[in-house]
């Protein structure tokens, strides 16, 4: 049964006229704020400054708490920004970075007395530009407190500088590891590697920019797909540019020929104003204890964010209100059941997931719902079963879908079904086509000796037989069977968004979108994180936008011990079985293409591993 985290929101209005509102500073206000689309409230952060009776209460329950949540008064929270980001929120003995745990400390550390500042850590990430906006978007919101927050960053690229340029103050040391060369876009294509092991692979697309398929069939880049990565590129590129100059306060040209100098010298930084002066981080942390007043020879106060997670909300005066909205989150690729006992999948189980729409369905508590997806797609079935239930959850209440770093294929087939959709501006979304493949392994059969005979009863029993091609009359009934596949989708698409069917032919076809794209073309409706996405839900359910509500989290069931000690042991030992989110015989495929790599200067890879390598690999090791 699934448990739940119960987190509070509150300050999020669209009010102009709030008393005790801290002033902002000039280049907050000028690029702090989320889009305005019109009829949607914006959900943007104010930060008002607490009265001395609050004051004087969030004081008294500090003296209450467990000795775990206590922290140091003059402390500084330290934030270690380094590798996978995930949407989840963690358990207590779960590790690496949650997106909204850190947002929710960011907004804790803006109120809480005893914190002075934030002293962030920031390395190489492994997370989409979706996550890394949400975070940029809440250290100028944690600005707004009047509190210093300062950056030191080691090692960076045009992602974590993204981050690092929202910081008050940034440093980095005289040997840092940085490149700011510009974005690239890379396809993987294995049709030249499977013709060579003797391995045949029969797909059938629907779009003709639905280009999961082509890796598989094709030697080369189509043009279809170049198109797409081609504006894909340009948006992202052109969003931080824009981002950068406007932080920087330098012109757009200026930005685009520093990238284009090539440059590598940490001075060079310097002395364009790239980063505000180059330090180690222990001189960084005496001026830290400077700023503070306290002696060099103590040490810093800093509190971890791993500890700081543990501070209640409550303590700090930010919990209140009776209106409840249900927080619903789906991250990874879809499959419609789980897994084996010790090899549960990982990403999103159709089964599990419609679990909890139904009690949150059924249950009178909450007044509107948020689904919070980051997925690339997966099995056809799964997503239109989890469609289904989410359609008639929007007949009872509210619903809001906020999408991630990707909202795409079978994760935009979950996201149609809500009443609004908000994306940020670089999610990946749209993509809508299937995709379906059967493998022949007729040719390799043959190389190393092996035989396989079937006995079938019936015209089409054996269609996906993996050692010959197929019938004419197979690959017919094949390519009808993806055809419909795509068929509903794309009407249903058209049906949920209000379009004809003919419009929504020309926004589908298998394309993927960013986030501002897909807004002008209809697939989205707003622009925002999630705390727009609250603002949204409460707007819907007619709640007033400076009341505050209750965020019921739903979380997804942890790993039972025996089941962490022995994802420990096959990891030790190398006994991986086959990753999910392969394509089987039997199902078909609304999943966007996750062997495109989106690479930052440094050329590390953005996206998942191409599965079908693993799949290769596993099969010849098994023969």
């Amino acid at each position: 049964m699934a448990s739940s985290i119960e987190i509070m929101e509150s300050n999020l209005t669209t009010s102009k006229n709030q008393e005790e509102k801290c002033e902002l500073k000039p280049e907050l206000a000028d690029y702090g704020s989320l889009k305005d689309d019109g009829d949607y409230p914006s959900g943007e952060f104010e930060f008002k400054k607490p009265g001395a009776w609050k004051s004087f209460v969030v004081k008294l329950r500090m003296l209450t708490v467990y000795p775990l949540q206590r922290v140091r008064k003059g402390s500084v929270l330290n934030i270690k920004l380094r590798g996978k980001i995930t949407d989840q929120v963690k358990g207590r003995f779960s590790s690496g970075l949650s997106l909204p745990q850190i947002c929710e400390n960011l907004i804790k550390a803006a109120y809480d007395p005893r914190i002075s500042g934030v002293y962030l850590h920031i390395e190489t990430l492994k997370c989409g530009w979706a996550k890394i906006e949400e975070i940029r978007r809440h250290i100028l919101d944690f600005r707004k407190s009047g509190k210093f927050i300062v950056g030191y960053a080691p090692v960076w690229h045009e992602k974590e500088y993204y981050i690092a340029c929202a910081c008050e103050e940034l440093y980095a040391p005289p040997s840092a590891y940085f490149s700011l060369y510009g974005l690239t876009a890379q396809a993987s294509f294995l049709g030249g590697v499977l013709e060579k092991v003797g391995v045949e692979p029969q797909v059938e697309r629907i779009g003709k920019y639905k280009s999961f398929g082509d890796r598989l069939t094709r030697k080369n880049i189509s043009e279809e797909n170049r198109e797409v990565l081609t504006t894909l590129v340009d948006n992202i590129y052109g969003n931080w540019v824009n981002t950068v100059s406007q932080s920087k306060g330098k012109k757009k040209e200026d930005i685009e020929r520093f990238i284009n100098e090539g440059v590598y010298q940490v001075e060079k930084l310097k002395e364009d104003g790239w980063i505000t002066d180059i330090k180690y981080e222990d001189e960084v942390t005496s001026m830290l204890k400077k700023k503070l007043g306290i002696v060099e020879k103590k040490k810093l106060p800093l509190v971890a964010y791993k500890k700081y997670s543990r501070v209640r909300k409550w303590s700090l005066g930010l919990t209140g209100g009776k209106d409840q909205i249900a927080v619903i989150r789906a991250s990874g690729s879809i499959s419609r059941v789980g897994g084996s006992f010790f090899e549960p999948n990982s990403g999103i189980v159709a089964e599990k997931f419609i679990e909890k729409i139904r009690k949150v369905r059924e249950s009178k508590r909450y007044k509107a719902v948020i689904i919070r997806i980051d997925s690339p797609g997966g099995d056809v079935l799964a997503s239109d079963l989890m469609w289904r239930e989410i359609s008639l959850l929007a007949e009872s209440k509210p619903v809001i879908a906020s999408m991630v770093d990707v909202a795409a294929s079978g994760g935009y087939y979950m996201a149609m079904a809500a009443q609004t959709i908000v994306s940020e501006n670089l999610t990946l979304t749209g993509s809508i086509g299937v995709v379906s493949a059967k493998f022949n392994f007729g040719k390799l059969y043959e190389r190393i000796g092996f035989n396989k005979e079937t006995i079938s009863k019936g015209q089409f029993a054996d269609m996906y037989a993996s050692h010959r091609s197929f019938r004419p009359d197979e690959e017919k009934l094949f390519a009808e069977s993806a055809q419909n596949m795509y068929k509903r989708f794309r009407d249903k698409a058209a049906a949920s968004r209000s379009m004809s069917v003919d419009k929504m032919e020309e926004i589908a076809q298998g394309r993927l979108w960013t986030g501002d794209d897909a807004a002008s073309k209809g697939l989205v409706d707003a622009i925002g994180g999630f705390s727009r996405a609250v603002a949204i839900a409460k707007h819907k359910a007619k709640i007033p936008q400076h009341k505050k509500v209750r965020l019921v989290e739903v979380s997804k069931q942890s790993l039972s011990l025996p089941q962490i000690l022995f994802r420990m042991m096959t990891s030790a030992t190398g006994l991986n079985h086959l990753k999910d989110g392969l394509i089987s015989s039997d199902e078909v495929q609304a999943r966007m293409d996750d062997g495109i790599m989106f690479q930052g200067s440094e050329g590390s890879l953005l996206a998942v591993a191409d599965p079908i390598l693993n799949l290769l690999k596993d099969y010849l090791n098994f023969v």
